[in-house]
């Protein structure tokens, strides 16, 4: 797996550590944002088959 490095402000780096961990919806940051990687980029293909940009599964 490939390793990437961002930076990112201390504020969402915060708000993601709340929900990492025992307590949190992921084991780790990476988990966490992989996660968010790949719900922003459903998310984006949704658009871009409601917009017409690309033909969906069932066309």
């Amino acid at each position: 797996m490939t390793k990437v490095s961002v930076e990112i402000p201390d504020e969402l780096l915060a708000d993601l550590d709340e929900h990492v961990g025992a307590e949190g919806k992921f084991v780790n940051r990476s988990d966490a944002i992989r996660a968010s990687i790949r719900k922003t980029l459903d998310r984006l293909d949704e658009i871009d088959e409601r917009q017409g940009r690309i033909e969906g599964d069932d066309a």
